[in-house]
């Protein structure tokens, strides 16, 4: 059996990721979330190239180390300033993301008797390597029962015992200013989404939980 040629798997992965893009209608998803053009790339295009990478198995500098040598790619300062401005509420455009997935392809398959829920999962995310990292603490793993460099992310996610869909996230630092390495990075914009989210993210896990409930019902959750 001969190989598929690489060329030949990339248009169709282009195609399928075009095709969901479109489906859902993610550039208006991206307006509605405050992702707004900066400079040079759309947003709409950065996260397209984003996405592909998760199916490529390669991470952003494997990419640029490879296949983004071209000009005509994005590079990584564009990159880095979608995924790093304040102003864009991810979280918001996970949750309209997963709402829609939902209401279009989920209820239609699921009987009105199942029961759906809603699931909490707090993983710990290790930083053990990191020196400087805004809001860094340093956490129980009640799996070793050693104290680690870490974040907890919280996420909520909904379910109707088959399909699990993400709508919400919130990575936690501590509640307790001591175990903190890190400050909150002052020249953040207190307006903006992402100083919002520093500000969740010191908060008791309990209150996080109920503030992700209540946002995924005001969606529409059901």
């Amino acid at each position: 059996m001969k190989s598929i040629p690489q060329e030949r798997i990339g248009l169709q992965l282009n195609s399928r990721i075009n095709k969901f893009f479109k489906e859902y209608s993610i550039g208006t998803l991206l307006n509605r979330s405050n992702f707004k053009k900066e400079a040079g790339y759309s947003c709409l295009l950065l996260l397209k190239y984003i996405f592909t990478l998760v199916f490529t198995r390669k991470n952003l500098f494997q990419f640029l180390q490879t296949d983004g040598k071209t000009s005509s790619q994005p590079q990584k300062d564009s990159v880095y300033r979608l995924l790093n401005s304040p102003n864009h509420n991810w979280r918001k455009l996970l949750l309209l993301l997963g709402a829609g997935i939902i209401k279009d392809k989920l209820n239609p398959l699921t009987a009105e008797k199942r029961e759906r829920v809603l699931i909490i999962d707090d993983s710990l995310y290790s930083r053990n390597r990191s020196k400087k990292v805004e809001l860094l603490p340093r956490i129980k793993d009640h799996v070793s029962g050693k104290y680690i460099k870490g974040f907890r992310m919280l996420t909520l996610g909904w379910s109707d015992g088959n399909s699990f869909v993400p709508l919400l996230f919130s990575l936690l630092s501590s509640a307790k200013e001591k175990n903190r390495l890190m400050d909150i990075n002052e020249n953040i914009d207190k307006r903006t989404v992402g100083f919002k989210q520093r500000q969740q993210s010191i908060k008791n896990s309990l209150e996080v939980t109920v503030d992700l409930v209540r946002e995924a019902l005001k969606a529409g959750i059901t």
